[in-house]
């Protein structure tokens, strides 16, 4: 906590557990003293050490690897010593040609390949990794055919039917390759996160939680662009008389639509949705930032509750006097009470700050509704007065907003503290 204060006085952000920075030094090290890390344990076929790191850098956080088809010939380096390098690995795109020429045609012999062998998968892809050393050179590995698999798909599942996927690419002139398995669910690519429930002005996170709900005036963007939900409302009826249980959100053509001099029109089904996110990059990350900021506010608060109960106890024990003593007791159990809800809630904000991390900060996650009117923007008149016309709706995705919304509601707890 203290580290955390000083860190703070020099104006340094604090770095979430989660964070890239965070987890190579506290994973590299933790596992680097951990000779059982490097041991095979069943039922894995791998190192533990292997298994979590091994994509590292990929992404925020990294699939766990189950298999890879040259796991002899090209052994993952295992750390020695106090301190060691975790190398970083980024992904890139395949473009081969002797690959692209026959892949509609393996692509099916392989899935036919998993279905004999009753192994599901969730995602088949070329890929290629790039490797950061710690002397600062970036190698690019060989072609990988990356095969998400989700449980129970065993280590041993794998490595027995790995051998016959590379048969048939070989035998359709495709060398060299390599077969790895990470494990991996299936998701709907409209889920992520709920929008959150507002709470009482008491939980710790009343206040930065705001950004993650339905609440009016949630940031909204697209691309770029970025506003705010005026209001909502029900939509009764569709355009063509038939009974609606639609629920939009009123914007800004500027804020919805690209070209402001055009009306939006959308194309019909099947054709791509204009995506409505929750927050855009600038605002999200400013939303991490008011997390982490609190999480300071309450170690420097601890700081100086630790500070003065240290100077209570050296009194309580100098101290002779009964009545003084009475004071300082209570005083001293006052302050550790307090001291106890500030730990309590800094927990609370840290697990908070790594769930709307982990969560929230793939974009695509942040999908709340999609575009559904947006015409140009334009100066009527009306009784002798012009006005501009800068209005947009869109369509709110149910399952993001049912369990918590509440219709047209404003927080007001930052203005007001009390009725009387």
């Amino acid at each position: 906590m203290l580290q955390c204060q000083n860190q703070w006085s020099k104006h340094e952000l604090l770095i979430s557990p989660s964070s890239s920075v965070s987890s190579d030094t506290s994973t590299a090290f933790s596992l680097s003293n951990s000779p059982l890390n490097a041991a095979i344990v069943a039922p894995h076929l791998i190192s533990e050490y292997e298994r979590t790191t091994y994509y590292h850098g990929i992404s925020p956080d990294p699939p766990q690897l189950l298999w890879r088809s040259d796991l002899l010939t090209n052994p993952f380096p295992i750390p020695t010593g106090r301190y060691t390098h975790l190398p970083t690995k980024t992904a890139h795109g395949v473009f081969d040609k002797a690959l692209s020429a026959v892949w509609h045609t393996v692509i099916p012999k392989i899935i036919k390949l998993l279905k004999d062998h009753s192994i599901r998968y969730s995602a088949i892809k070329p890929v290629r990794f790039s490797t950061l050393g710690e002397d600062g050179q970036e190698t690019l590995g060989p072609i990988v055919l990356w095969i998400a698999t989700p449980s129970p798909t065993t280590s041993e599942s794998a490595r027995d039917v790995s051998p016959a996927i590379l048969n048939i690419l070989e035998a359709h002139g495709v060398m060299n390759m390599v077969v790895e398995w990470y494990e991996g669910v299936v998701e709907k690519l409209s889920a992520g996160p709920r929008l959150l429930r507002v709470t009482e002005r008491n939980n710790p996170t009343h206040y930065v939680r705001r950004l993650f709900t339905a609440l009016l005036g949630m940031p909204i963007a697209i691309a770029e662009r970025e506003g705010s939900v005026g209001f909502f409302f029900h939509e009764n009826k569709t355009r063509s008389g038939d009974p609606s249980t639609r629920v939009l959100g009123i914007s800004n053509t500027h804020v919805l639509h690209p070209n402001t001099t055009i009306d939006y029109e959308f194309k019909g089904a099947g054709a791509p949705r204009q995506y409505v996110r929750l927050a855009g990059h600038r605002r999200f990350q400013r939303g991490l930032d008011e997390i982490k900021a609190l999480i300071a506010g309450k170690v420097i608060e601890a700081g100086y509750l630790v500070e003065n109960i240290s100077r209570l106890e050296e009194d309580q024990q100098k101290n002779q006097d009964p009545e003084e003593a009475e004071e300082i007791e209570q005083s001293l159990k006052t302050q550790m009470d307090d001291l106890a809800k500030l730990d309590k809630e800094t927990v609370q904000l840290e697990n908070f700050y790594k769930e709307v991390h982990s969560q929230w900060s793939e974009i695509t996650l942040r999908n709340i509704g999609f575009v559904d009117w947006a015409p140009k923007i334009s100066i009527d008149e009306v009784n002798g007065h012009k006005y501009t016309k800068d209005i947009a709706t869109f369509e709110v995705d149910e399952v993001k907003f049912k369990s918590q919304f509440k219709g047209n509601v404003v927080d007001l707890g930052a203005f007001v503290s009390s009725f009387s």
